[in-house]
């Protein structure tokens, strides 16, 4: 992937994930919403050679899987 298709994808990645974490007050699903825009976006950094924003954006992700995993508004 290079060029246009790679920029598209980095913009939607990042775009995503930065609504999610918006949103993440209204339910949890948002928290595992922006976990998932990490991921995207972590391979976006990757993809687009800058590492370390794509190891950056993994650690962001598994942090917000263990806030998911601990958030008491999923029980209920």
């Amino acid at each position: 992937m290079t060029g246009w298709a790679l920029t598209a994808y980095g913009v939607t990645a990042l775009a995503f994930m930065m609504a999610m974490y918006a949103l993440e007050g209204r339910h949890p699903r948002f928290v595992l919403g922006f976990a998932a825009g990490c991921v995207l976006a972590s391979s976006y950094g990757f993809l687009s050679g800058a590492w370390p924003f794509g190891v950056v954006e993994a650690v962001w992700a598994l942090v917000a899987l263990r806030r998911y995993r601990r958030d008491d508004r999923r029980a209920g």
